[in-house]
């Protein structure tokens, strides 16, 4: 309290009744001329010239004390403007010091200046004042309330996963479901939809609405189960129904998930994968849990920047997949993903350490000699592997040494003697990717791709694994494939076994509140994901 009246300039500083009592009006008229004194101010000082008479010094004395200025004597548009600018969170402790403080904090100004810096709102707020409802409350009872479920999350929709990203769209909060393009185009932009949204239509609390169905937003409800984990529910399901039953509810889905008609697809297995989506995803109705995820922070070494990619995955359309880098290596992390391979699982790795020389086109052309090139590179890396287990004892600098650079080969597993020049991974990620003409590049004979519209010519390419298993994630191993890197905002992966070849185009959508607050939380989100698919 002392604090709080030094600050606003009030409670007693003149000394008690009987001291003023016992002086003359001489000594009175002087003491009321000195400037204000706080009680807990005249016991330091007090403290102070006791210690400083005990040292022993007859000059020893109290130093005059510089005169201060309170926050009361300014005026309230100085005052709006000093509040205006501290964090929205410290403003009620700063209401509880005076009266003057909490009608200050009061104005509207304050309010609005936070929602727009803290939040992003750009919307004229002042048409507010037309429903009753004040800047402050947007602030207290929208904004600050829900501030936890902004950012980017991960639905729990079982093997199927998805993308959604919460932000602050004008006076609402919404929640958008990005999906990939419709399959084989992955060039193409993300579409999105509008789960739920949240808003102010009176000043005693915010209302949740589901956006899923055709009918208009209706009752839903939004609870925070915990850090990093939120739930929406639909309280009106009925909205989800359609007069034509489930047969329309179906063909209208499939219309918006894969813009086509089922008489459309004459592949048998791709019906049977695009019903089982339908009969497993449309069960939840809307009513899901969400985990968030961060997008992957950028490194100066990286070969290009991580993020978000579309990639085609055969039968099973488009999916999203997250690039990231972690030293000598890269992987592929599903965001979406499928019955065989769920979401969270990495689906590929990309061993930097080993760069792959391919043929000349005539020669990729050649399954079998793409083949033998990249099970020669597998073999040296189960040899190195071998080779770590033996030295994992010894010393932890020569398997270092040994580690960056293998003895007698190239960059990244390319022979000397082959045209490979010596050095690591870094030198091999210092080669601008857009610079030079790069080299030809063709599928070879008998390679499936979804897309035949890859482009022919590469950047580099590296040894790397892919993540196959059986229906339910059954017997899921890695084999063998190739990383084909096109330019920064597109890549591909060859699966030797599967004869397949997957594109993958970068993601180009802004999302807001997704960076990780360290590498460490980042690296701890793909753990958990991974772990719940597992």
């Amino acid at each position: 309290m002392a604090v709080c009246a030094r600050l606003c300039g009030v409670g007693p500083s003149r000394g008690c009744r009987r001291r003023q009592q016992r002086r003359g009006p001489a000594e009175t008229a002087a003491a009321d001329s000195e400037p204000d004194t706080d009680p807990e101010e005249e016991r330091i000082e007090a403290g102070e010239a006791t210690q400083a008479g005990a040292g022993g010094g007859p000059c020893a004395g109290p130093s005059p004390s510089p005169p201060r200025c309170s926050l009361l004597e300014l005026p309230p548009e100085l005052l709006v403007e000093i509040f205006a600018s501290l964090p929205g969170t410290d403003l009620p402790s700063l209401a509880q010091v005076c009266t003057k403080f909490r009608r200050i904090l009061h104005t509207d100004t304050i309010w609005r200046r936070r929602c727009r810096e803290e939040y992003g709102v750009c919307e004229n707020l002042r048409k507010l004042e037309i429903t009753g409802v004040s800047c402050r409350d947007v602030y207290a009872k929208l904004l600050h309330r829900y501030r936890h479920i902004l950012g980017l999350w991960q639905p729990d929709i079982g093997p199927y996963g998805g993308l959604l990203n919460v932000v602050v769209d004008g006076l609402f909060i919404i929640g958008w479901m990005y999906l990939p393009p419709h399959d084989p185009h992955v060039d193409d932009p993300m579409r999105f939809k509008p789960l739920f949204r949240i808003h102010l239509l009176e000043r005693k609390s915010a209302t949740v609405e589901c956006m899923y169905g055709h009918k208009g937003p209706h009752n839903g409800h939004i609870q925070i189960v915990k850090k990093d984990e939120f739930s929406t529910k639909c309280n009106q399901t009925d909205h989800h129904r359609m007069s034509g039953g489930r047969q329309e509810e179906f063909r209208t889905w499939l219309r918006e998930e894969w813009g086509r008609t089922l008489e459309d697809i004459f592949h048998e297995h791709m019906q049977e994968l695009i019903l089982m989506k339908f009969i497993y995803t449309s069960q939840y109705d809307n009513c899901l849990t969400y985990r968030r995820i961060y997008l992957p922070p950028s490194g100066p070494d990286d070969l290009i920047k991580p993020g978000l990619f579309k990639g085609t995955y055969g039968s099973h359309g488009l999916e999203i997949v997250m690039l990231s880098f972690h030293g000598q290596r890269a992987r592929g992390t599903k965001i979406t993903g499928d019955p065989n391979i769920p979401a969270g699982q990495q689906t590929v790795e990309i061993d930097l350490r080993h760069r792959i020389q391919l043929p000349d086109a005539e020669g990729l052309r050649d399954f079998n000699e793409l083949s033998r090139i990249v099970l020669e590179v597998r073999e040296r890396v189960r040899q190195e592997q071998q080779e770590d287990g033996r030295e994992a004892g010894g010393s932890r600098g020569q398997q270092g040494s040994r580690e960056l650079q293998p003895p007698g080969r190239g960059l990244g597993g390319v022979p000397a003697e082959d045209g490979g020049e010596p050095g690591d991974v870094a030198a091999a990620a210092e080669q601008p990717v857009q610079s030079g003409p790069g080299q030809p590049f063709v599928l070879p004979a008998g390679v499936s791709s979804r897309n035949e519209d890859y482009p022919r010519t590469c950047r580099m390419c590296f040894y790397g694994t892919g993540l196959i298993a059986g229906h339910g994630f059954t017997s899921p191993e890695r084999t063998p494939g190739v990383f084909v890197l096109f330019d920064e905002d597109r890549f591909g992966f060859l699966w030797l076994e599967l004869k397949s070849f997957s594109l993958y185009s970068r993601v180009q959508v802004t999302f807001r509140n997704a960076e990780a607050p360290s590498p460490q939380a980042f690296d701890e989100m793909l753990k958990n994901i991974q772990a719940l698919t597992s």
